[in-house]
Parts: C-alpha cells; sequence; structure tokens
C-alpha cells in the first residue's frame, strides 16, 4: 500500500446517513467495495476484509453541507490499471462525476454519494517523481487526460481491488489557521502542502493524509450534533506514533472527531 509505512495513516471513515439501503448500494455498485457486516441501522463496507466506511442510519438527521465536516473521501487504487479500469466502468453507466484532476502527484477523480459526501478515486504517481521543496510536495490542479487514462484499464471492472485503501480525507474547516495548528500540533502531522484556503497535512513523507479547505465553510463555527455526513475519521498508528500521541481520541476545533487506532 502506498501510505503503509508512514506512521499515521487513515484507517476508515464513518458517515452518519438518512437512507442506509441506498447508500450502501452507492458504495457498493459504484466505488466497489463489499458489505463486510450490517446491523440494523448499522453497515460496514471494505476491501478484503479491512473496513474502509462505516455507515449509520438515522431517518432524523439534517443535512447541512455548509457546516464543517467532510469534504471528501479519497478511496486510493493499487495502480493506474485499475484507476483506468473503474473509470471504463464509470463511463459504461453513465454515473455523473464531479470532476478530475490531474495533481502531479497523483490522478483523481471525483463524485458524491446519493447523499451528497463527497468522494476521491484516485491512484498516486510513483514517489520518485514527486517534486519537495522546502519540506512541501509540489501539487496542482490541471486537466487530467481521461482518454488516457481509459486506455490504461480493461472492460470488466467488478470491484474494487485488494490493496485498495482510503488513502486521504479531506475535511472543510472554518479557519485554516486553527486547521494547520491542530493537525501539526495535536497529531504532530507535517503540512506538506498549501494553497489558497486549503492546507495538507501528512506523515512519513506521503503527499496528505488529511486537508482542510475553507471552501465552502469559511468561518464555520462548532457542527451540529444531529446532521448527516461525517461522524468520525478512524486514524491507523504505529507504536511509537501512538505513544507519542498520548491520546486515543481527538476532536477538532469544529467538532470533527479522530479516533486513533493501533496499526494492525
Amino acid at each position: 500500500m502506498a501510505t503503509s509505512d508512514a506512521p499515521i495513516q487513515i484507517g476508515h471513515v464513518a458517515l452518519t446517513v438518512n437512507d442506509l439501503a441506498k447508500v450502501r448500494d452507492y458504495y457498493q455498485r459504484v466505488i466497489g467495495l463489499e458489505q463486510l457486516s450490517q446491523d440494523g441501522t448499522q453497515a460496514v463496507l471494505g476491501v478484503a476484509g479491512k473496513p474502509l466506511v462505516k455507515l449509520h442510519q438515522d431517518k432524523t438527521a439534517r443535512h447541512r453541507p455548509a457546516e464543517a465536516g467532510l469534504f471528501h473521501t479519497a478511496f486510493l487504487l493499487p495502480d493506474r490499471a485499475a484507476l483506468g479500469s473503474w473509470l471504463r466502468r464509470i463511463a459504461e453507466t453513465g454515473i455523473g462525476l464531479d470532476g478530475a484532476s490531474d495533481h502531479l502527484v497523483s490522478e483523481a477523480i471525483y463524485l458524491r454519494d446519493p447523499e451528497g459526501n463527497g468522494i476521491e478515486v484516485y491512484v498516486d504517481r510513483p514517489r520518485d517523481s514527486w517534486t519537495w521543496q522546502d519540506g512541501e510536495v509540489t501539487m496542482d490542479t490541471r486537466r487530467l487526460d481521461l482518454r488516457a487514462l481509459a486506455e490504461a484499464g480493461k472492460d470488466g471492472w467488478r470491484a474494487a481491488p485488494d490493496g485498495t485503501v482510503v488513502g486521504h480525507v479531506h475535511l472543510q474547516v472554518g479557519d485554516v489557521a486553527k486547521a494547520e495548528d491542530f493537525y501539526t500540533g495535536s497529531l504532530g502531522m507535517d503540512r506538506t502542502a498549501h494553497r489558497a484556503g486549503a492546507s495538507f497535512f501528512a506523515t512519513g513523507g506521503y503527499h496528505h493524509h488529511l486537508a482542510g479547505n475553507i471552501w465552502n465553510s469559511r468561518g464555520a463555527g462548532q457542527r451540529s450534533p444531529d446532521t448527516t455526513g461525517l461522524s468520525e475519521v478512524v486514524l491507523q498508528a504505529d507504536e511509537a506514533a501512538l505513544a507519542g500521541l498520548g491520546s486515543a481520541e481527538f476532536t477538532d476545533p469544529w467538532g470533527t472527531r479522530l479516533r486513533i487506532e493501533p496499526k494492525a
């Protein structure tokens, strides 16, 4: 896995949804996750037995997309051929996309689940092709050559391949400077990049495991407790990183919960 050598990496995300069956079906049918378990109002989906998304149904929860919380969950595929094959499948089914970008360090495609939770499906470029300067990696947002990407894949894609992980989670925050203080201070991550209205954070030399932006949430305060969307980000840390954190549970300045588990 491209992030498995990092002291801290993403484990899974937990989402609160209004319609469990509809959202669960989307992550199975479109993203290619398998259902690992379901119990009443909860379902766990993942790849090769590894949980990547946990869904909890609350039919009374309100939809508040402008609040702090999730911008997107980014599913990292193991190679470019897998992303090309997934893109071919998306084209066949006519599923709508929000966009596609060449970020220099990665190639990414964007879409949303039925309740508006942002999703990125991406593949990393080789690390030796990344450019670093003064401790930050060069990223950009350029036009992605979808034709070339599709040509790298094959027809017949049916499920996310073994090795698929949540590579990063991008959050909506109320203030970028406060986000930097929290993620570099409380979580001990490095700031790996910044741009207008956003900063990116990682460990182990990855381009980013977490990011925070104010593009839709400038000045946001504490999140409402009774809304749909992100309920928790679960990180995995090695023994040394876990000991250094001094806690297994954190809450960012806007009420987004982050829980730390030991790496398996």
